[in-house]
């Protein structure tokens, strides 16, 4: 694999090399990288591409992901690809992408934002037994949820979306919350039975978003038409704010960022111990989102440890 950049690469005429581009081995994974190839194939037809499925170590996990290492796990074998040169391009679920990269291997594209919300799946036969569990695996989720409807019980689950929805038949849960986007993305959403607003349930960072990461040295302008400037505005201020409070899939951590009459405005919510809320809400303008957010983050860190000195 060659480690350098495409060389012309606003020349489709001199775009000839192969890329490889790696992707989790699942559904809605390699769907979403299909996405990515179709823009190249469309822009650059003399570019050969090839999808290369990879297993991740929190795709084989069956434990808790904050108990071993959290998100990192779901980009631990694409980005040792990157590095070893296996593959060109790698292609994530925003919202799965660690807040902490590696310098030698950036982001360099984000999709227009799809669907954000998150949603209630139920079985197949559309009945919400409110006696059975409610099956999520997110901190943030569970905290929204047990908010919305105080008396329901929520447990982990785990698995990509098929996986998931397999156990929601077979393992006793009486429903799902999953992201609209993946359902959307794989054909499945009419298996949605209620959206909830992003005021109900504020949305993990990075929701709804693809992102392509490469090595430091690629020539990221051949994805210079896929990248949404707005898209990457918004979701860089999420990400801010998870990366400031260390944000992981222990705690209950999410900013989502909106533009609206040429101003952001970011709805933040920290829960350190998974209980009690913290939350943030403000607007400012764009080029300033980014700031705003860790701005954000530091004033919430300081209410958690003005309260824990009034205990």
């Amino acid at each position: 694999m060659n480690n350098l950049p495409l060389e012309n690469a606003k020349d489709p005429s001199k775009l000839n090399r192969k890329l490889v581009i790696g992707t989790r081995d699942s559904r809605l994974a390699i769907a979403q990288t299909q996405i990515v190839a179709d823009y190249i194939r469309a822009k650059y037809p003399s570019i050969e591409l090839e999808l290369l499925p990879l297993k991740t170590t929190g795709d084989k996990l069956l434990g808790r992901l904050d108990k071993v290492g959290g998100k990192g796990l779901f980009v631990k074998e694409l980005d040792e690809a990157l590095r070893l040169g296996r593959v060109d391009l790698t292609v994530h679920s925003l919202k799965d992408v660690p807040s902490d990269l590696p310098p030698d291997l950036p982001l360099i594209a984000f999709s227009q934002r799809r669907a954000v919300e998150d949603v209630l799946v139920l079985p197949e036969s559309g009945v919400w037994d409110q006696s059975k569990a409610i099956g999520t695996s997110s901190q943030r989720r569970k905290l929204q949820m047990l908010k919305l409807y105080p008396n329901c019980r929520v447990e982990p689950i785990r698995g990509n979306i098929i996986t998931r929805l397999e156990k929601l038949e077979t393992e006793g849960f009486g429903a799902l919350i999953l992201a609209r986007a993946g359902l959307e993305r794989i054909n499945l959403a009419q298996r949605i039975a209620r959206v909830f607003s992003v005021e109900e349930m504020i949305p993990a960072a990075g929701q709804g978003v693809l992102a392509v990461q490469a090595r430091a040295d690629f020539d990221a302008s051949i994805l210079e038409g896929f990248n949404c400037p707005e898209t990457e505005v918004l979701v860089r201020a999420e990400r801010a704010f998870v990366q400031e409070l260390a944000g992981g899939c222990s705690s209950a951590t999410c900013c989502h960022a909106s533009l609206k009459s040429s101003k952001v405005y970011l709805n933040c919510l920290y829960s350190p111990d998974n209980q009690k809320v913290y939350s943030f809400a403000e607007s400012c303008a764009p080029e300033k989102a980014e700031a705003k957010a860790r701005e954000a983050a530091r004033k919430l860190k300081k209410q958690v440890r003005e309260n824990a000195k009034k205990v």
